[in-house]
């Protein structure tokens, strides 16, 4: 097992007083599989990815990676947040080098995976350009390019692509799904979009309102080896959209 959540609760202070905004979160993310995590607005889902990428302390419970307790921000794991954060002052291809430039291990071999995957999305003639230069979902795809150029080995994306329109939102997230399991990365994503969840995931996790609890998780075998796309047409999928909605006690 890659990752393992164990009893996660977290209750954090505000000016109204404590805020109990996890309870007891336990599941598991196996080497290799695309995770998502849906749940009402407000239920602790990017809250639990800041504490499994150890921006964040749980109040209880422990998170295991390959074995040991991970207590803080490690190599090893990957963060795309929402905003694409893009700097201005920079190029398309020192924006996506940044990673690899700040820890020293800007080498010929990073550079040319990252201008392999540039060059797989024909984002190769942008390279010289400010972002303010590309459009929302190619700015998302460089984000994800920035975030592989460290070699992470998982992958935690928060709402990637809330920002974006529905049709770019399609597109995007199916390559990006793609990109992700070309790569052979664990994933653990963060969405409002039940679709969305289930188009991209081998397992959804469905919280409940604040405190977010594990209310269920789905298992999607049956759409396993079915593209993103794909997935969308089919009458399963229709299914467990329905359920997953019916699990949920408000609007997502």
């Amino acid at each position: 097992m890659r990752i393992e959540l164990k009893n996660i609760s977290m209750t954090y202070q505000s000016p109204e007083g404590e805020v109990e905004a996890l309870r007891d979160v336990s599941f598991d993310v196996e080497d290799g599989s695309f995770v998502t995590i849906v749940g009402p607005s407000g239920c602790g889902k990017s809250t639990l990815l800041s504490i499994i990428a150890g921006l964040e302390q749980p109040t209880s419970g422990e998170i295991l990676f390959d074995g040991q307790t991970l207590s803080k921000p490690s190599e090893k794991i990957g963060l795309m947040p929402q905003r694409d954060q893009l700097f201005e002052w920079r190029t398309i291809w020192r924006n996506v080098l940044l990673g690899p430039e700040i820890r020293g291990e800007n080498t010929p071999r990073r550079q040319a995976e990252v201008g392999r995957l540039l060059a797989q999305y024909a984002l190769t003639g942008f390279a010289k350009k400010p972002p303010s230069q590309l459009s929302g979902g190619m700015r998302q795809r460089c984000a994800l390019i920035r975030t592989l150029a460290v070699e992470p080995e998982v992958l935690l994306l928060d709402e990637p692509f809330s920002a974006l329109d529905y049709q770019t939102r399609l597109a995007v997230s199916a390559d990006i799904s793609g990109i992700i399991r070309k790569t052979h990365k664990t994933a653990l994503l963060v969405t409002h979009d039940i679709s969305e969840a289930i188009s991209m995931s081998d397992q959804i996790v469905v919280l409940s309102h604040r405190p977010g609890e594990v209310r269920n998780i789905h298992t999607l075998d049956s759409f396993r080896g079915v593209g993103a796309m794909e997935r969308r047409g089919l009458s399963a999928f229709q299914e467990l959209f329905r359920e997953i909605w019916g699990e949920l006690d408000v609007n997502v």
